[in-house]
């Protein structure tokens, strides 16, 4: 039987309850956001304005001396998902130093719950194309989980998830881009250029330098520098947005006597609202227009590939990341919260098989020679993400009234103090404030009913 001194997804410290609560509200904006730009894209590349689609989205525009003359689809990859990479560097880093993955024992389980959210898609995506005999170059197409899009979903269905879900998510999400980058970084780098990647190593550098050693402050000074290293990072071979997980990586996150919030901490607080409701955005805008007719969709169902990535999403994703979670706890014998259920940790397992961003971004990457299949598997992307954001609404609604009564118990602050009142049962100042505010309102209630009484003795006087 699984010990019950040692247990997860239970209460979340304060400080990780504020971040997250702070954290999570951009990245919700940020995915209906996301969302809208989905449902944009697609519907101006399936009507009669596809043609001004296809002419926006291939339109050249930088400076060729530099290597930098591309298509607005290119610069939306490229140059805006460096920001979003740049946010992802910085959460894992202080995730790292300051929160769940900062203990060896408490970051195993969302560690491996990711891992194995990767590598079941993989292996059912590369089975799927074995037998069908298709491409099996798109095997971490369905790997990467999209946390603004699971967010914007949440927040569209009014699941009240407690904080310990959302956590869990989050941290998941967290430690899947990590190996997304690698990913990106190991399978997707094409011929290196070493004078340009010199370059952009001895950039990132100078950018640690000023940073960490000369504790040098202005966004005037960090902009220009990033831009030099994102396009040396370019012309080197090595995808671009490595260059922001890089300087993401390179922010101090841990606080020092006296601050109140770390270099990075305020850096993504500026920068993450930017990246979730501009880049991201706009990238779905510029990737996610493809066409969704009849044949399309019927072809999604038939062909390997594509198919191989719906599986990948709605199957892979699922058994991978429920599958890991319950064997890492049965063989650290770990006990789930009392609160909560192994069919809460499903229906979470189930909505991180929505792979938007960064599917999409490998999908180019993975087909790069066929513009044709390119298109059916972001198809079969945006097919995958909506049957598991179908199948997840259903068992999340199942437990809604329970997510509700726990969200609200979570946030009761009946002192007004600011700070939830469960995590202040052991204050007597709480308790002491919560007394004094009962025998005011105590207080109050006897005189309204003593100015009732007075009004039924003297009905005259209560319309005095």
């Amino acid at each position: 039987m699984p010990s019950p001194g040692r247990r997860f997804l239970g209460r979340l410290p304060l400080p990780e309850y504020r971040y997250l609560t702070d954290a999570l509200r951009a990245e919700t904006l940020g995915g209906v956001l996301l969302l809208v730009a989905a449902v944009l894209a697609l519907v101006w590349a399936n009507t009669p304005l596809s043609h001004s689609y296809e002419t926006v989205r291939d339109f050249h525009v930088g400076p060729a001396s530099l290597g930098l003359r591309l298509s607005v689809e290119h610069w939306a990859a490229d140059g805006l998902l460096a920001v979003f990479f740049f946010v992802a560097g910085a959460e894992l880093k202080r995730e790292l130093v300051a929160g769940d993955l900062r203990d060896p024992k408490a970051a195993l389980l969302p560690v491996v719950a990711a891992a194995c959210g990767m590598i079941a898609p993989a292996l059912v995506y590369t089975l799927v194309n074995t037998v069908g005999g298709g491409d099996r170059g798109g095997w971490a197409v369905p790997t990467a989980t999209d946390i603004a899009f699971a967010l914007a979903v949440l927040a569209v269905l009014g699941t009240a998830l407690p904080s310990p879900l959302r956590a869990f998510l989050l941290t998941l999400a967290v430690v899947d881009d990590l190996f997304a980058i690698l990913i990106i970084a190991v399978f997707f780098t094409s011929d290196l250029d070493f004078v340009a990647l010199g370059g952009a190593v001895a950039g990132l550098v100078v950018f640690w330098f000023l940073l960490r050693r000369l504790r040098v402050r202005g966004w005037y000074v960090y902009v220009p520098l990033a831009l030099v290293i994102w396009g040396l990072m370019y012309n080197s071979g090595v995808h671009a947005t490595i260059a922001g997980v890089a300087m993401g990586l390179m922010l101090r996150c841990h606080r020092e006597e006296g601050e109140e919030a770390s270099p990075g901490e305020r850096v993504e607080h500026l920068v993450r609202p930017f990246s979730a409701g501009v880049a991201v955005p706009l990238f779905a805008l510029f990737s996610a227009g493809v066409a969704v007719g009849g044949d399309a969709l019927a072809d999604i169902f038939t062909r390997p590939e594509t198919l191989g990535v719906v599986l990948g999403l709605v199957v892979g994703k699922a058994v991978g990341i429920f599958g890991g979670t319950w064997l890492t706890a049965r063989f650290t014998r770990a006990s789930l919260s009392e609160e909560l259920s192994w069919s809460d940790l499903f229906a979470v397992s189930v909505l991180a098989g929505i792979g938007f961003t960064v599917s999409l971004l490998i999908g180019e990457l993975a087909f790069t020679d066929d513009a044709r299949l390119t298109d059916e598997v972001k198809a079969a992307v945006l097919v995958g993400s909506l049957i598991a954001v179908l199948l997840a609404a259903v068992l999340l609604r199942l437990r809604n009234r329970v997510y509700a009564r726990l969200r609200a118990e979570e946030e009761r602050d009946e002192d007004l103090d600011g700070v939830p009142d469960v995590y202040q049962q052991d204050d007597p100042a709480h308790h002491q404030r919560l007394a004094e505010s009962s025998e005011d309102r105590a207080a109050a209630h006897r005189a309204r009913a003593q100015e009732l009484e007075r009004t039924r003795e003297d009905p005259g006087a209560g319309g005095a």
